[in-house]
Parts: C-alpha cells; sequence; structure tokens
C-alpha cells in the first residue's frame, strides 16, 4: 500500500517519463553535434566536458526550477523554459556538419551491418555486459537504501546528489585529463579492471558509509567506461554512421532498465544485494581477460 500511495498519479507519471526521453533525445542530439564537431584524438576529452556541462544544468535547473515554482507559481518555470528552447533553436549550427544517415538505429539490418565493421561488435558487447551488473544495482537502489541501508527518502537523496556531483567532477576533468596522456586501449582496460574492484567492494559493504568509498571508484569507472566506450565507436564507422551509432550506444541505458527490475528483484530476493558486488566482479574479470587476450583494432589516438 505505501508503494501505491507514493506512485504519482498517471498524467504526471506520463510527463515524467516523456521529461527523460526529451532529455535522452538533447543528449544525442549533442552527442552527435560534438563528434562531428571534433577531432578523433580529442573526442574523449569533449564528451566527457559534455557529460559535465548536462549533469551542472541538471543541478541548477532543479534547484531553480524549485525556487521559482515556490516564489512564482509552476507556469514560471514553465515560461522559462520555453524561452531557453527558442534561444537554442536559433541557434545557428556549422553548416559542415553531416546530415547524411545511412539507416535507422531501429532498422535490424543497419545495427548488423555497424557492427560488422573491425572492432565494433567486440566492443559494444563489453559496454554493455561491464555495466549491466551495476545498472541492475542502480536500479533496485531505492529499494536497497531503504531496507538494506536504513535511509529515509531525504537521505537517499543526498545521497545521489553526492553520486551526481562525483559523475559530474569525474566527466569533466579526469576523463579529458587521462584521455590525453593514455590511449583509449589502456583506459578502456583500466575502466573494466576498476570494475572489477568496485564488485568485491559491494560484495563486502555492510553500511552505507562503505558504499559512499565505492561511489569514488565506481563513478570513474562508469564515466570513463561510457565515455571511451562511445569515442571508440563512433570513431570505427564512417562519419556519416556516428548518429546511429550513437544512438545504439543510447539504447543500452534503456534496454537495462527494461529488464532490470525483474532480474535485480530476483537476485535481491533470493541472493540479498551483495550477489550484485560478485556478479560484477565475476563478469569484468571475465571482460578483463578477454581485452587482454584479444586483438581488438582500435584507431590509438592520444589527444594532444
Amino acid at each position: 500500500m505505501s508503494l501505491l500511495k507514493t506512485t504519482p498519479p498517471p498524467p504526471l507519471a506520463t510527463e515524467v517519463h516523456a521529461a527523460h526521453t526529451r532529455r535522452f533525445m538533447l543528449v544525442g542530439c549533442a552527442q552527435k553535434v560534438i563528434t562531428d564537431l571534433t577531432a578523433p584524438s580529442q573526442r574523449a576529452d569533449a564528451l566527457g566536458k559534455l557529460g559535465l556541462c548536462f549533469g551542472i544544468g541538471i543541478i541548477i535547473g532543479s534547484a531553480l526550477g524549485g525556487i521559482l515554482s515556490t516564489k512564482f507559481g509552476e507556469s514560471c518555470p514553465a515560461i522559462l523554459l520555453l524561452v531557453g528552447l527558442l534561444l537554442t533553436t536559433t541557434t545557428s549550427v556549422p553548416p559542415h556538419l553531416s546530415t547524411s544517415q545511412s539507416g535507422s538505429v531501429f532498422s535490424i539490418r543497419e545495427i548488423l551491418r555497424l557492427m560488422k565493421f573491425p572492432g565494433v561488435m567486440e566492443i559494444f558487447l563489453v559496454k554493455v555486459f561491464s555495466g549491466f551488473p551495476i545498472g541492475l544495482f542502480l536500479i533496485m537502489f531505492s529499494i536497497i537504501s531503504m531496507d538494506f541501508f536504513g535511509l529515509e527518502a531525504v537521505e537517499s537523496g543526498y545521497l545521489m546528489s553526492y553520486f551526481g556531483v562525483l559523475q559530474m567532477v569525474v566527466q569533466g576533468l579526469v576523463v579529458g585529463k587521462l584521455s590525453k596522456h593514455c590511449t583509449e586501449r589502456t583506459l578502456l582496460r583500466l575502466s573494466i579492471l576498476v570494475f572489477a574492484g568496485v564488485g568485491l567492494g559491494m560484495a563486502l559493504m555492510r553500511t552505507v558509509w562503505h558504499y559512499c568509498i565505492i561511489a569514488l571508484p565506481l563513478v570513474f569507472a562508469f564515466s570513463m567506461l561510457g565515455t571511451i566506450t562511445d569515442s571508440i565507436l563512433t570513431k570505427a564507422v564512417p562519419s556519416s554512421d556516428t548518429g546511429t551509432m550513437l544512438g545504439i550506444c543510447a539504447s543500452v541505458q534503456p534496454l537495462t532498465r527494461t529488464v532490470g527490475p525483474t532480474i535485480g528483484g530476483v537476485l535481491y530476493k533470493r541472493f540479498g544485494v551483495h550477489s550484485f558486488g560478485y556478479l560484477q566482479l565475476i563478469v569484468n574479470i571475465v571482460l578483463f581477460v578477454y581485452l587482454l587476450k584479444s586483438k581488438i583494432p582500435l584507431r590509438e589516438q592520444k589527444a594532444h
């Protein structure tokens, strides 16, 4: 009954879902522009800074929207949103950006065609499997925070804010600096190795303070892996296919959110919260060994 009481009414739930959908569409469009504007050697750094900008916007926008809606009513943030959208739509886009697309992201034939490029299938599968266990944990986190950690709703919100700030710092500062000094192959292996260490930490954690410590390497690996794999995959396909490739990459999170509640619920109910850690550890150790022994063709470039 408590879950039913806290469930938003259908119109509000629809609007929340639509807002998340529009945000992911904007992120995908921005990533496409970034990949067209930047040189391949600078792409990882640029994608990391793009994540930082969106994170800052979400935090500032949420706080500003709450203040404005409290003082001036709910229509005030909506009006500001309309003005902001009008300003962004009138912003000129450089004419040299590629606009041709060779197919739809929902075409199975198109997806299979892109997967045939050297290294694309291997890197995409690494991207999917490496983050899947932690994705299950994050999907179940609202329940885990109350049941396992014993947190109230406000405390859980503070913890997620801490997680978001860490992600912004890593994406905006750490990813860019490391991409200038290390090859993408090295960073990919490093993120998988750190993910395995995160799994071990999750298997051993007992309190929320343990999770706060684990969050540091978790955010590093999560942000690094997402940025590096997106950079590698967009460079592995022709420039006219970067938008489609980014769309395929963006479909990983919705897929996890679709099957995650069922799988995550079974794992949590039968094996407890530590099962997510053990699964994360095993999967990423296997992937790390695979990356060490495989000869995946990558364009080894560092930013200058």
